[in-house]
């Protein structure tokens, strides 16, 4: 299987607009498990592109980029990972072993937008001394192209030379490596739930931890169950911490006290 003309045009796009929404609008396009869902639906395997970007998702929880700060760009590995996975035919192990080090791989070049970016402040900085308002406008929207860029432009290389390269690798990888790639796309997920864990108050909620693993493991509640599930839990327990706040003295003070 080969990717079409049009699937890679439309995922060169959506990865420069995500980068784009990241910085404005925040609806999510960014996220790992979004991208991977929309390569998914445009590739013709939502199942996998959503399997692919949840566990890059449960990678990324709690971690962000704030300040100077880099961190691997798993919206662009989502994208990568999920289309050279379904040219190939393998499963979420092979994908996520392409997605991993393409994240990585990607860091570099949010640390060239960056430095791109900064000539452009440089410019916008010029043109604020001189009061020209319309130009700063211009130049600091020149930053966005930079930003998107960044992601469109090794997507659309990936998916277009990546598939040959692919079934090359794929052709002369050992058995034994094969396995170990799938062995790996199996324990990112746990690794990415003990991160989260590592996060959340364990100690303090532990029996709902426990609630949901008999869910999950003795009787097999699908997980959209066990979510709904927690979201009644969560819902009783906040109830009962607004129940359990001591009342509020209300009343008016005199002016001369």
């Amino acid at each position: 299987m080969e990717i079409a003309v049009w699937q890679i045009c439309v995922l060169t796009v959506y990865a420069f607009f995500a980068v784009y929404d990241q910085f404005h609008f925040d609806l999510g396009l960014n996220r790992p498990l979004i991208a991977g869902w929309f390569t998914g639906l445009v590739m013709g395997d939502m199942a996998l592109g959503l399997a692919i970007g949840a566990t890059l998702q449960l990678m990324i929880l709690g971690v962000s980029s704030y300040g100077g700060s880099v961190v691997p760009d798993y919206m662009g590995a989502a994208v990568i990972g999920t289309a050279l996975c379904v040219v190939a035919g393998e499963d979420m192990g092979f994908g996520m072993g392409l997605a991993v080090p393409v994240g990585l791989l990607m860091v570099q070049l949010d640390i060239l937008g960056r430095m791109c970016n900064t000539f452009i402040q440089h410019k916008a900085d010029r043109y604020a001394r001189e009061g020209d308002l319309k130009k700063i406008e211009i130049i600091n929207l020149m930053g966005n192209l930079n930003w998107g860029l960044s992601r469109a432009i090794p997507v659309a290389v990936f998916l277009t030379f990546g598939t040959e390269i692919t079934q090359t690798v794929l052709n002369f990888l050992p058995a034994w490596l094969m396995n170990g790639l799938k062995i790996a796309g199996g324990l990112l997920p746990a690794v990415g739930i003990a991160i989260l864990l590592r996060y959340l108050p364990v100690r303090k909620y532990y029996a709902y931890l426990l609630i949901g693993f008999l869910f999950a493991a003795y009787l097999k509640v699908p997980m959209l169950g066990i979510a709904i599930a927690g979201t009644a839990l969560a819902s009783i327990a906040y109830r009962r911490a607004e129940t359990a706040q001591p009342a509020v003295l209300t009343g008016g003070v005199d002016e001369d006290e």
